[in-house]
């Protein structure tokens, strides 16, 4: 996985990084899933997929789909014990310079 310092020196370094218009259309819905793919998940987690790491959270969540009904403060600590990430927000970093890297193909 590329990690956001790392994706700008793999972007700079590439030979032919395509323009974001050719890998994301400004207008469409990016899931959840699509971003914590199985890939990044299971390189991170204990889980293979994102809904595996949902459901296995301290809430009634049992996919991606309800992530919003898990508490934050319950998320946060949960990231920090059974991910790479100390938290939320950097697991959520990741996951976006993982996915930006795989569509730009570096």
């Amino acid at each position: 996985m590329v990690l956001q310092t790392d994706l700008e020196t793999a972007v700079e370094a590439a030979d032919d990084v395509p323009p974001a218009s050719d890998v994301y259309e400004a207008a469409a819905d990016i899931s959840v899933t699509d971003v914590f793919d199985d890939e990044f998940v299971a390189a991170h987690t204990p889980f293979d997929t994102f809904d595996e790491l949902v459901a296995a959270s301290p809430a009634d969540a049992t996919s991606a789909d309800e992530l919003d009904t898990v508490p934050d403060g319950a998320w946060d600590e949960f990231v920090a014990e059974r991910t790479d990430f100390e938290d939320e927000e950097a697991m959520v970093f990741a996951a976006r310079d993982h996915w930006v890297a795989k569509r730009l193909g570096v």
